[in-house]
């Protein structure tokens, strides 16, 4: 197999390679039940009290390893740090159990020898799993497999350190790609024998070119006095993109941060645009969005087909409207509506927004509009696994080709798949963007929903968007 392939092999497959991890511990704590329950019985059967117990215990872990980061990417983490971790989240899980038999007042039906073996026995196997699969994706990645590509932003001492320190730790599965200069003439050729490219309105093409998965921003804050400067331009520089952005603080700067810090091979890394939803969540996140697309689309299919009949009866054109929009990672999807305008031809490359009075929009189509029911067909996208029920609004390409110059990490809020319902939405801001204090608006909205997400976030999103309705003034 060729050195490409392996360097991408499994880099789609997180949400996988997260279930799974997940997987491995449901295995784990059966298997530690079973072993507690012929440990303190000598018998390998388990009663119906002791199953319902392993089942419960089973869906306390699942819940507090996934809150706890377990089923996150722990590249470059120490095998201490998560073994660390994964302690504290079984023990935690394990606390939560007894607290609720006690609650419950069943503690009695349960011998304590068993709870005893089954901590015990289950700390072992999530260990053993933790540590077992650290080894083998180290060495997946020594040999070349599963690598991220990496840009170095800074031809510095601090940046020629933080390139030694990756280059040196093969099993960490990333390679440097180039280190870029905000100055295209300096002399400096190389940085550890990695090419030096410049400058920073350069990066948007080297990440196309060399398929770069992160950007690593390595600007000491306290040697420069431009260092702040500096980052802003590189963020600036990296607004088109979606690609995640790590700033590499020195240890005098991380006085100066206020922002949580992670370690990677020993490198404190802060994370400029990153989200939770990865991993065991992204999973969870698939596997709501087509539990619940289902779900709506058997119980709407009725109005659906009648919504198409008025269509076809009312006027001249197809039912379903299709428009190319940006979705997950600025890729183009096709998103679906039903018609709600008259047909009509816009100038190349143009795209006028629905506006109060748009003499475009049918009859029919302005009460469509009014009620967001125009909106139904978009969950065959999230069947299609283009769209989510819950997350920022898709825009149109022209319009985010407008914005995207205007607002600065605006191509931030396409990290996740578009939803049909999001943050924004529910909290009023809908309908027409006619001016950019209402998109930087809805883009903050948006954001903080992309790194504030959990499955509860979705969820109370879903009940306001029903219990306050589909009507919206701003909708037409």
């Amino acid at each position: 197999m060729n050195a490409a392939v392996r360097r991408d092999f499994f880099a789609d497959y997180a949400s996988a390679m997260a279930a799974m991890y997940a997987s491995a511990d449901v295995v784990a704590v059966i298997l530690a039940g079973w072993l507690a329950h012929f440990s303190a019985f000598e018998q390998p059967h388990l009663s119906s009290s002791y199953r319902l117990a392993l089942v419960l215990c089973l869906l306390l872990v699942l819940t507090v390893f996934s809150w706890s980061g377990q089923y996150t990417s722990w590249r470059g983490r120490s095998y201490l740090d998560q073994a660390r971790t994964a302690t504290v989240a079984w023990f935690t899980a394990l606390g939560v159990l007894i607290l609720l038999a006690f609650f419950l007042r069943v503690n009695d039906m349960f011998a304590r020898t068993w709870v005893a073996w089954l901590a015990l026995w289950g700390w072992i196997f999530i260990l053993t799993v933790r540590v077992s699969v650290m080894m083998i994706l180290r060495e997946l990645r020594h040999r070349g497999w599963n690598h991220k590509r990496v840009i170095i932003v800074g031809a510095n001492d601090w940046g020629e350190r933080t390139v030694h320190r990756i280059k040196g730790a093969a099993w960490l599965g990333m390679d440097v790609m180039c280190v870029v200069d905000h100055d295209p003439e300096r002399h400096r050729t190389t940085v550890a024998d990695v090419p030096v490219r410049g400058g920073y309105d350069l990066l948007p093409a080297l990440i196309a070119e060399y398929g770069a998965n992160e950007v690593w921003i390595c600007i000491p804050l306290r040697s420069s006095k431009n260092g702040g400067d500096h980052i802003e331009e590189i963020r600036y520089a990296l607004r088109y993109t979606t690609v995640a952005q790590r700033l590499v603080p020195e240890v005098g700067d991380v006085r100066l941060l206020n922002r949580p810090i992670t370690e990677i091979t020993g490198i404190p890394v802060i994370n400029l645009s990153t989200s939770p939803m990865h991993g065991i969540n992204r999973v969870m996140k698939e596997t709501e969005d087509k539990i619940l697309a289902i779900a709506i689309l058997v119980l709407v299919s009725p109005v659906m087909l009648l919504i198409a009949l008025l269509i076809k009866l009312t006027s001249h054109g197809p039912v379903i409207f299709k428009q190319l929009r940006h979705g997950w990672d600025g890729r183009q999807i096709k998103v679906y509506k039903f018609r709600t305008m008259r047909e009509h031809e816009e100038e190349y490359g143009q795209l006028t927004q629905a506006t109060r009075q748009d003499v475009r929009i049918t009859t029919l189509g302005r009460v469509l509009r009014r009620t967001s029911l125009d909106e139904l067909p978009q969950f065959f996208n999230v069947l299609q696994g283009r769209m989510s029920i819950i997350g920022p609004r898709p825009h149109a390409i022209e319009h985010n080709r407008y914005f995207m110059e205007q607002i600065d990490s605006y191509m931030q809020r396409h990290k996740v798949k578009p939803g049909i319902s999001g943050w924004a939405q529910v909290n009023g801001l809908r309908g027409e963007t006619d001016s950019l204090d209402k998109m930087k608006k809805r883009l903050e909205y948006d954001l903080y929903y992309i790194e504030n997400w959990s499955v509860w976030f979705d969820l109370k999103i879903l009940f306001l968007t029903l219990s306050r309705g589909f009507m919206h003034p701003n909708a037409y």
